[in-house]
């Protein structure tokens, strides 16, 4: 995987992408509020991690919709794995001088970790090689919001309002991205038709607690030395 991404965008020791997506539902008759998203409807939520070729290797659903993303993350498996160094294989690369691990790509919605980089949060005061960096970053994590929209462009179940239990939905959404991997893993024919309307789904960023993002500034800062000295 990260072979293949450095391949294609120059991140060398990336093995994936992850990000949020809402998946609508009808109010449940219990917790309802819990639920209702910002966006002014009912869904659980789907957290996904895909590698450079669109495939999910990590997939989480089922909570309510009003959670941000980063809350999700601090509610699934993958943190409780990375938090413990079960995530990845122990295997290290030399990048500008600073020794990294295997990472993912978040957006601004997620804590800056060694194993979770981010773009740098643009204030009005970030430097040319900052900007260039962020464009980089967003072009390779694109992958998981495109497989996403095949997911939900495949079956349509994903984008309608759906009546069944909150237990039931989540098996469907799971068993959805189960499907969605053996047809690209088979290169099953998708049509452009299919694709769903663009609901772009940016999550405001939440506050932060003083020192989680520490750990992962050098890790992204000697990741853009790389990329600038490499084009």
């Amino acid at each position: 995987m990260a072979a293949h991404i450095e391949n294609r965008w120059g991140l060398p020791h990336c093995v994936g992408a992850i990000d949020g997506s809402h998946i609508p539902i009808i109010a449940p008759q219990h917790y309802h509020t819990d639920y209702f998203n910002r966006k002014g409807w009912h869904s659980l939520i789907l957290q996904g991690v895909v590698d450079g070729k669109g495939k999910f290797w990590n997939v989480f659903a089922g909570l309510p919709g009003s959670l941000h993303d980063a809350r999700v993350l601090r509610l699934s498996k993958l943190l409780e794995l990375a938090s413990r160094r079960n995530l990845f294989p122990p295997h290290t690369r030399n990048i500008s001088a600073v020794t990294a691990g295997y990472y993912i790509l978040g957006d601004s919605a997620y804590p800056l970790q060694n194993w979770l980089l981010k773009p740098f949060h643009d204030t009005g005061r970030l430097t040319a090689e900052q900007h260039m960096f962020n464009h980089m970053f967003s072009r390779a994590r694109v992958v998981v919001e495109n497989a996403f929209g095949r997911l939900k462009g495949r079956w349509r179940c994903l984008l309608k309002r759906n009546d069944c239990d909150t237990q039931l939905v989540k098996s469907m959404v799971l068993t959805c991205c189960a499907l969605h991997n053996l047809c690209e893993e088979h290169g099953e024919t998708y049509e452009a038709s299919w694709d769903a309307p663009d609901t772009a789904e940016c999550e405001p960023v939440a506050a932060v607690a003083q020192g989680v993002e520490e750990e992962g500034r050098n890790v992204r800062d000697a990741l853009m030395q790389y990329v600038l000295n490499n084009g």
